[in-house]
């Protein structure tokens, strides 16, 4: 691997590990808080904290006001619906359930390059493996699709193919036109912006007579802010510029692999041999997404001499 491609695939690699974790710690603080709300102060605090460390330092400047909006728009999509909905259906479904439907986020990234760009279209092998990634999840979370009949199953399902809508579109738009400047900064940015979206939502949909900080509420607020917003998502926000999307939407089939091996080292969840197969069945798929990759850009490079 290139020396200038090594530390992006560091920070996606860092991605797949923290994003990983954030499904079960999110779901602890929404059982605990109101969850619009609870993501509404995670991420004005993450941002508020990643602007000013970045501004206070020196190693930026405050931008004009035309890249402020492209941050704020790719704020409400990423971090308002992205992430909001996603703490909002986990009052409903489990952590692992939230994370098998996220991972669908790489196909949504997939279909929406076809529509509007030649460019990343993806060919059979890329094709190939994220299938391949998808059945592998499905096999890790099979147990789970007993319980979707239940209405507060359907909810919480409806709710997240939405967040994925936004999360995947916000994630191309800002490849495409919103990817300038300090990464970092734009990190802080949209989630700080994310989080202004949200107040709104939070005083219509949110319960407020449950506000009260219990030590498992706390302990995931300082989690969430400082390792899954601020180092993840600025990460993010970095390997964005560095890597195609078809690669950086890869973390997506990591995360429920890292939910299953979490869930069995500290809460002695079910690891056995179909599980430990599908691990192995995602894993070749995102081999296979990264070959076909490579081999695509080895036959653009010939044919474009």
């Amino acid at each position: 691997m290139k020396k200038d491609l090594l530390i992006p695939y560091i920070a996606l690699a860092a991605i797949c590990v923290i994003w990983g974790t954030t499904y079960l710690v999110l779901r602890i603080a929404v059982l605990h808080f109101p969850p619009l709300l609870f993501v509404t102060i995670r991420q004005l605090l993450a941002g508020a904290l990643l602007v000013g460390f970045m501004l206070l330092t020196g190693r930026t400047v405050w931008p004009d006001f035309s890249h402020i909006k492209r941050q704020a728009v790719a704020g409400f999509f990423m971090i308002s619906l992205g992430n909001g909905l996603v703490a909002w259906a986990e009052v409903f479904i489990p952590s692992g359930v939230a994370a098998i439907l996220c991972s669908l986020m790489p196909v949504v990234v997939i279909l929406i390059n076809m529509g509007i760009s030649q460019d990343e279209r993806p060919t059979v092998p890329i094709l190939i493996g994220v299938v391949m990634g998808l059945v592998g999840i499905m096999m890790i979370f099979s147990e789970h699709l007993a319980d979707f009949y239940k209405l507060e199953y359907q909810i919480g399902i409806f709710v997240i193919f939405v967040a994925v809508l936004s999360w995947a579109g916000g994630s191309v738009w800002l490849k495409r036109r919103g990817h300038d400047g300090n990464p970092f900064l734009n990190a802080g940015l949209q989630m700080f912006f994310g989080g202004v979206w949200l107040i709104p939502g939070s005083l219509v949909f949110d319960d407020l007579s449950r506000v009260a900080w219990s030590v498992e509420a706390l302990y995931s607020l300082v989690y969430l802010v400082l390792i899954g917003s601020i180092v993840a998502y600025a990460c993010y926000s970095y390997v964005l510029r560095k890597l195609p999307m078809t690669i950086v939407s890869l973390y997506a089939y990591v995360n429920p692999v890292v939910a299953v091996i979490l869930g069995w080292l500290i809460l002695g969840e079910k690891l056995n041999v179909q599980i430990g197969l599908a691990i192995l069945v995602t894993v070749g798929g995102i081999y296979i997404v990264n070959r076909g990759y490579q081999l695509g850009n080895l036959w653009r490079q010939q044919f474009s001499r």
